[in-house]
């Protein structure tokens, strides 16, 4: 067992939000028990249709995506998914979003009530009361989420999902732990874009999108690095981790628990394998 900002997980595999829905499709491959926790995708207050496609696209060592949280509302996943996850003999972490601090809190409470393993506060998102800018790239904003969600979590532990595209990310990780956060989760998925050659036109029907994938690996070691000693709470750390090896280093860099994502599209079976050699190195 491995002790995570309070919570007892079995072991120190999770998987990252937006690469495993709510875990139907991957509980017909292998038994999800297997690994410590399984991370939501990215929840909402009210449902969300997402993005126009296409809005996935290849990349060297990667991918990007804009899939623009899809998701049913939080209240159609606490009643018709959370039964489901809870029934798989892992922990659930519920990842969430919001447009303003007070909506981060309202999904919070919602989700906090329904009795969930934990709360992953994901601050990448655009913040409506500062003309776009996203939560994660203020230190001030990611307090005041930070914040407004402890005070509504009660002993459901708080852990925030910090942006890799800012300036100096232990100032935003001093400002989510100095605002009572108990843990927190690296990286999320860098801004990048593409172009389709024979149109001029970038291939993402958004423009820009998410990297994530090996590509990014190193960026996420070195941030989980820096912030691994920069603050006294844990860190779930993810980003690029592709294999057994990237989960030790990811260890040694300075996370408690590891995340694997975009390499499940390629090997759903790889979070099982980590989790059984971890266990056995």
């Amino acid at each position: 067992m491995v002790n995570f900002a309070g919570v007892p997980f079995r072991n120190r595999v999770t998987l990252a939000s937006g690469t495993c829905g709510f875990g139907r499709e991957l509980s017909e491959l292998f038994d999800l028990s297997l690994i410590g926790g399984l991370c939501t995708k990215g929840l909402t207050l009210s449902p969300r249709a997402g993005n126009p496609p296409p809005r996935s696209a290849e990349t060297p060592m990667g991918m990007l995506n804009s899939v623009g949280l899809q998701n049913p509302g939080v209240d159609a996943f606490i009643r018709d998914e959370l039964p489901f996850m809870r029934s798989l003999g892992t922990r659930v972490i519920a990842n969430f979003s919001g447009a303003t601090p007070e909506e981060f809190a309202e999904v919070a409470a919602r989700l906090a009530d329904s009795g969930v393993d934990m709360l992953e506060v994901n601050i990448s998102c655009p913040n409506v009361k500062a003309e776009g800018m996203a939560f994660g790239t203020s230190a001030i904003a990611a307090a005041q989420v930070t914040a407004a969600v402890k005070r509504v979590a009660g002993s459901t532990p708080v852990m925030v999902k910090l942006s890799p595209n800012v300036t100096n990310i232990t100032d935003i990780a001093h400002a989510c732990e100095d605002s009572g956060a108990d843990a927190l989760s690296l990286i999320n998925t860098l801004l990048g874009m593409r172009f389709d050659l024979r149109t001029r036109s970038p291939i993402l029907a958004n423009g820009t999108g998410g990297l994530s994938g090996p590509a990014i690996f190193p960026v996420a070691l070195r941030m989980v690095w820096q912030v691994a000693n920069a603050v006294r709470i844990p860190i779930l750390g993810l980003g690029g981790i592709a294999s057994p090896d990237d989960a030790c280093e990811m260890l040694i860099a300075g996370a408690t628990l590891i995340g694997v994502g975009s390499a499940m599209f390629r090997d759903p079976l790889l979070p099982a394998r980590i989790a059984a050699e971890l266990e056995d190195s």
